[in-house]
């Protein structure tokens, strides 16, 4: 049996990538039934995902509503003064979410874009109160690297990760 191209190699990738995004707790055998693959070679494929990094974790998608929590992004502009190294050590490898533990805060995504923004994050807390202390916390760190910031509360998540929000089924008068 020969050996499988590059591309097609990719293209089971992306297969197995896809079953995965639906749903990762998904069992390898119906994985493997959806791409039309054995189940050893969709192990073999997540094994090697997983030790390329091209799949660097797996998670829940959970509605904060019933934890009592909210969402937010937090939309920051740059000011032109350059980040030393000691703090690009700090943003990419500390958990600022740490800092105020009594917030409870908990950071989703953080990420440097390109665009009218340079750094944007989406976390959770309990409420306003919090995500301000938390923003405060941030200037109070980066002030100086920061020109401006914007914190906006999700109303409702359509889609999360990928994924339809089932609460969207209802009949929400979130658009009204």
């Amino acid at each position: 049996m020969p050996k499988s191209s590059k591309e097609q190699v990719e293209l089971d990738e992306r297969k197995v990538l896809r079953e995965l995004q639906k749903n990762s707790k998904e069992s390898i055998d119906n994985i493997a039934k959806n791409c039309g693959f054995s189940r050893q070679k969709v192990w073999r494929v997540v094994k090697r995902l997983e030790k390329n990094k091209t799949i660097w974790g797996y998670g829940a998608i959970i509605d904060n509503k019933k934890l009592n929590l909210e969402h937010y992004t937090l939309c920051v502009k740059r000011s032109i003064t350059p980040i030393d190294e000691k703090t690009q050590h700090r943003i990419l490898h500390e958990m600022l979410d740490d800092y105020i533990p009594e917030a409870h805060i908990t950071i989703e995504d953080c990420l440097w874009v390109n665009g009218k923004y340079d750094w944007i994050m989406t976390f959770t807390a309990p409420g306003l109160r919090e995500t301000k202390q938390f923003c405060e916390k941030l200037m109070d760190m980066f002030g100086v690297y920061i020109d401006s910031y914007d914190i906006f509360e999700t109303i409702i998540p359509i889609r999360k990760s990928g994924l339809k929000n089932p609460r969207t089924t209802q009949k929400d008068s979130f658009f009204l």
